[in-house]
């Protein structure tokens, strides 16, 4: 008979010649624990999924209690299913009065395609303006504004009407004109490597776009949930989009994402055509009840107002010659190391000591630190003792 990893290697996709095959048999908390009960501290988050941490105990009961209520019912916005509607009462009661409409999808690729779709439905326009090194998702429409053409280059032709500008630059603001529907952009750069905004980009990208009638779309996918000190990035910046896109950390670990926008906007998809965005298992009821669960546990037990000081203790611990530089927002951190090799052998060497950390897409010499925002001092202490301790051995 075969073995799980045999298994793996020979029937799961793979996407790179080398995966980490760590397996995993349970997690708890900021823990990932393997077959032979070895733990590891995850830095990872699952890529900014798990912000409260493995298995919320109130996560687990919310998901059970649904279970004994019902699953999938029918395709997303037909009927009345209490974990949606709930869901949309207390997200909603937490940002300004002009969000006032969630559209449930399954994930943050297709909430980006939801939103792209709206912003066209909604102008009557076509052309979108993306950002260089911009990471919005791998299917096909979100492809088309990734803003790396290594990643997409074999998978041409894309959506056409794509231009690009550069990250904090506000000289080629004016690339946005009047023919434009929207402009999509991560408030903070992910997959860059964790690049902020500067000198007041943002406002000045929204000023941009009012002037002349384009949509302004905001990527909260990784930086969403507290992930930057605030509920979301726009409230740490101050600059309200017109529509913004979440998953990864909605839903306490479940498949679920949405797009986020005011009830005017949101309404094109009613006509012109009828059902102008429709998706089978958006909103899923475990997964919807997981989320509001998640969100009362941010909300109620005060994680994120920590996160920024959590995030501190990180810079203040890790220090170490081999580290050039540590930059980022709350528990969003990007470690500069030499290069990818340095990086790579630091990660074979923190899992032989018990901590998984995560690299970039498009910046291969920095590290990522953003592990579960509930991690404790004592946990950032033994998670920098490890990185400290690797970068000796190695």
């Amino acid at each position: 008979m075969l073995t799980e990893r045999q298994l793996f290697y020979n029937h799961i996709a793979q996407t790179t010649e080398e995966p980490i095959g760590l397996e995993i048999v349970k997690a708890e908390g900021i823990y990932m624990i393997d077959k032979d009960e070895k733990q590891y501290i995850d830095l990872i988050s699952g890529v900014s999924v798990s912000n409260i941490g493995h298995r919320h105990p109130k996560v687990v009961e919310a998901v059970k209690k649904q279970v004994d209520k019902y699953m999938h019912l029918m395709v997303y916005g037909e009927y009345i299913q209490s974990p949606q509607v709930k869901y949309a009462e207390l997200f909603l009661e937490q940002l300004p009065a002009k969000f006032d409409n969630i559209y449930f999808v399954n994930s943050g690729s297709e909430a980006n395609e939801g939103a792209l779709k709206l912003a066209k439905r909604y102008t009557g326009k076509s052309e979108i303006v993306s950002f260089n090194n911009a990471y919005h998702g791998s299917t096909a429409g979100v492809l088309s504004v990734l803003g790396n053409e290594y990643f997409k280059s074999a998978f041409r032709p894309l959506v056409p009407g794509v231009s690009f500008i550069d990250f904090n630059d506000e000289t080629q603001l004016n690339a946005i004109t009047k023919k434009t529907a929207a402009v999509i952009i991560e408030p903070v750069q992910a997959e860059a490597g964790i690049i902020i905004p500067e000198n007041n980009f943002l406002q000045k990208l929204r000023k941009r776009c009012d002037e002349v009638g384009a949509l302004l779309i905001f990527d909260e996918i990784q930086t969403g949930f507290g992930r930057t000190g605030s509920l979301f990035a726009f409230k740490t910046y101050n600059v309200e989009p017109d529509i913004f896109t979440i998953a990864k950390g909605m839903g306490g670990g479940m498949p679920i994402g949405a797009f986020v926008a005011s009830k005017r906007i949101m309404s094109v998809f009613k006509d012109n055509p009828i059902l102008g965005h429709i998706t089978t298992f958006g909103g899923h009821p475990v997964s919807a009840a997981a989320a509001l669960a998640s969100l009362n546990v941010l909300i109620n037990e005060n994680i994120i107002s920590g996160v920024n000081k959590k995030g501190k203790l990180f810079r203040k611990l890790l220090v170490h010659n081999k580290i050039k530089s540590i930059r980022g927002v709350g528990l969003f951190l990007a470690v500069e190391l030499e290069n990818y090799t340095q990086i790579r052998k630091l990660l074979d060497r923190t899992i032989i000591n018990g901590l998984v950390f995560d690299w970039f897409i498009f910046c291969d010499n920095h590290f990522r630190i953003s592990p579960p925002l509930n991690i404790t001092t004592n946990e950032i202490n033994d998670a920098c003792n490890i990185i400290l301790r690797s970068l000796d051995e190695i």
